[in-house]
């Protein structure tokens, strides 16, 4: 069975890395036209400008750690902050009532427009770049972490209390291994939301930043510089993303292991 798992995983990156071929292929038939490549770019010179930010010049690092740094701010105090607030207020229906309005009026605002109410209030500085990425991450993880306390089935609850089990030991033994679950499934979406946030935030208003390398080219239509930006970006977040998957099958050995659409 170990033997069918390895060749199965095989297979699958050989389907992938062809229909990645294929896009390329595809992308550099079509930019051979330079009416068309002024809107897609052309691949070559897309890996010629990753080499020079990269190799060469070596002058992205610094934007690129910028960029990180923001994310991986605002994805783990919007992690912690939406784990807390969703147990919190899972494990309190009076408090969850209160402020169900607000925070769903919260929830239903459109998180761009708090960007120039940030820069105000943290500057323009990496601060307001963070402050807003946070409210992408919060509400993700706050939702996902009170549902999960929600979904605890009644019957193990009743029977954790039978055997004597107290209030703080159905929340180490019952909640918060169902609320855990729920975490790492929003995690994966969050940290997408985590760089969206930041990259918006010096979109808005910036000096340094992947996303300001971005708004640099946009405005002389470098479309080549744009995508490779994008890539970069992409690219980094996929690597984070394996991260938090790396750390989910360490802490979550109990769940059965899925692949692919399976996680959805």
């Amino acid at each position: 069975m170990h033997k069918n798992l390895i060749s199965n995983k095989a297979k699958i990156i050989t389907w992938q890395l062809l229909l990645l071929l294929i896009i390329l292929l595809a992308w550099q038939f079509f930019s051979r036209s330079n009416d068309v490549a002024f809107f897609i770019g052309e691949p070559l010179i897309v890996f010629q400008r990753l080499v020079n930010w990269l190799i060469i010049e070596k002058d992205v690092y610094r934007h690129l750690g910028i960029t990180l740094l923001e994310t991986c701010l605002a994805f783990t105090i919007g992690t912690i902050a939406g784990t807390f607030c969703g147990l919190f207020l899972g494990l309190s229906p009076i408090f969850s009532a209160i402020f169900d309005p607000f925070i769903k009026a919260l929830n239903s605002m459109p998180r761009v427009i708090l960007a120039p109410i940030f820069s105000v209030w943290f500057g323009l500085g990496i601060w307001s770049k963070v402050a807003l990425a946070i409210t992408l991450v919060f509400f993700v993880v706050f939702f996902n972490v009170y549902q999960g306390i929600k979904e605890v089935s009644p019957s193990i609850l009743a029977n954790a209390k039978m055997l004597g089990a107290n209030q703080k030991q159905l929340v180490r033994t019952v909640y918060l291994p169902s609320a855990t679950s729920w975490v790492f499934s929003s995690l994966h979406t969050s940290i997408g939301l985590a760089f969206v946030g930041a990259v918006v935030g010096e979109y808005l208003g910036s000096a340094a930043g992947v996303g300001y390398l971005i708004l640099q080219a946009e405005g002389s239509f470098d479309i080549n510089t744009v995508i490779a930006g994008i890539i970069l970006l992409t690219t980094c977040a996929l690597i984070l993303d394996a991260l938090v998957g790396i750390i989910e099958k360490k802490l979550m050995v109990w769940r059965p292991q899925s692949s692919g659409f399976d996680k959805l």
